[in-house]
Parts: structure tokens; sequence; C-alpha cells
């Protein structure tokens, strides 16, 4: 394990052991690495990674740590927050196999400006900064390809900012169910991720307190239905057709 990646991690969450899979059997064909492949395969400089183990709840990016690398999820799900007033976390975005995390500190800034927690027991991905840059230099195609997903990261952070701005609480929570719903499906019936209603109300941007009350609304519409934390939706076309005009399909 890389002394880069200890400074970026709580102490708990760098208790865990290796868990080696290379690329070339990941099955993560949308990862940016994956698809990029066989031409950082042939770089001078090739890409090298540590894959390492985190327990549900432990965090392994700390806001304001040093920046010195990227991480992928391989595999599991995980939640990606900023600390905002009075030490009150606001959840930016979930993530699961394939996609990024802390690609926002990667350019020009020297800290983390986000914390991120794995959700479930989940394997990680983890590249040097050193190494990545490294890459870029040397290969058009990766830069190319990570050009355009920043790109479509801003169109789809904007695009959030200005639609959250116009949405009333009703539609934040059934914005935030929908969001849930496209990022990791529904198993059994039930959105398959397991979260609080306090989380709920930090991806939202509202309080627990009102969470509860636009689930037990929604419930009573016969629009979802609860069982302990699981929460499943019982009319998809409907809840969309709320909130159609922020168009919500734009956060992925």
């Amino acid at each position: 394990m890389q002394t880069a990646y200890l400074n970026t991690v709580s102490t708990t969450a760098r208790k865990r052991t290796s868990y080696d899979v290379s690329c070339g059997v990941c099955e993560n064909h949308d990862c940016l690495i994956k698809r990029n492949l066989n031409s950082l395969d042939n770089n001078k400089h090739p890409v090298e990674k540590n894959n390492l183990r985190c327990k549900k709840g432990q965090q392994f990016i700390i806001e304001g740590a040093p920046v010195n690398g990227l991480f992928f999820v391989l595999k599991g799900k995980v939640k990606v927050f900023r600390t905002g007033i009075n030490g009150r976390e606001q959840i930016v975005r979930f993530a699961k196999e394939g996609e990024i995390i802390g690609h926002r500190g990667f350019g020009t800034e020297e800290y983390y400006s986000i914390g991120a927690v794995a959700l479930e027991d989940t394997v990680l991905c983890y590249f040097s900064k050193v190494q990545l840059q490294n890459s870029l230099q040397n290969n058009p195609r990766f830069a190319y390809d990570l050009m355009l997903f920043y790109a479509n990261e801003l169109n789809r952070s904007e695009s959030k900012v200005k639609s959250i701005s116009q949405m009333t609480v009703r539609e934040r929570v059934i914005d935030t169910l929908l969001y849930i719903n496209r990022k990791f499906g529904n198993n059994k019936g039930f959105l398959d991720v397991s979260l609080s209603r306090r989380e709920y109300a930090e991806y939202a941007g509202t309080t627990e307190e009102q969470v509860i009350r636009m689930f037990s609304a929604l419930k009573k519409e016969n629009l979802i239905i609860t069982k302990g934390k699981k929460i499943g939706i019982n009319d998809i076309q409907l809840l969309k057709s709320e909130i159609s005009e922020h168009n919500f399909y734009l956060d992925s």
C-alpha cells in the first residue's frame, strides 16, 4: 500500500487486505481506464494500481487531505459528500462499479474538496496522481477521453444546480428517488442500496423530517412502498411526470 494512499484515508480504513484484480480481467467496461487499456498498455509509462478492500461505513477519502491519486469502484457502492455550514454533510453524488472518485481534485487542487465513504463492502482501484499524469502526457487518446469525461461532468453539475434551485421539497425528494433508481436499479421491488432517511435528505438538500413526511405522503398516494430502510417505487412514470420540466434525466 503506497504512502500516497495512506495520506488520504482514515486510520480505520487503512486496515484492509489486498484484493488483486488486474484491469485486463476487470468486467467494468465503462471504466475510463478499461476503455483505454490497449493504448495505456503500449505506453512507455504503464499505469499501475492497488486494489483495496473497504468495509461498509469506512471513509477512504478525507475532505481536506492531500490529493495523491484517483479511486475507481471495482465492486460496491460509495457516497461522496462535502461538509457545509455547521458541519452538515451534503451528499453530492453516489458511485457504483467503474466510476471515478476524487477526480475534482486531480487537476490543480492540492487537497480533496470531498470525502467518500463505502455504503457496503467495497473494492477500490487506486491510481497514483503521478502515474496518471505521466500517462496523460504521453497518451493523447487517454487525455481526450478524460477531457470528455470532465465536460460531461460539468454539464450534469450545472444542469443539476439549475434544476434543484427551482424544485420544491417534494420534487427534490422525487428527483432523489429517481436518481437512486437510475444509479443502482432495484432488487426484489426495492432500490438496490441501503440508505438512511438522513442520507436521502443530505442528497435532496432538505431535512430528515421533511424526507420522512414526503415518503409518508408518497406512500399514501401508492407511489412508493417502504420496508424499514428499503424503498420501492410503484409508479416510476408518474414520478417522472411530476418533475419532467426539470429534466430529471440529465443526472445519471
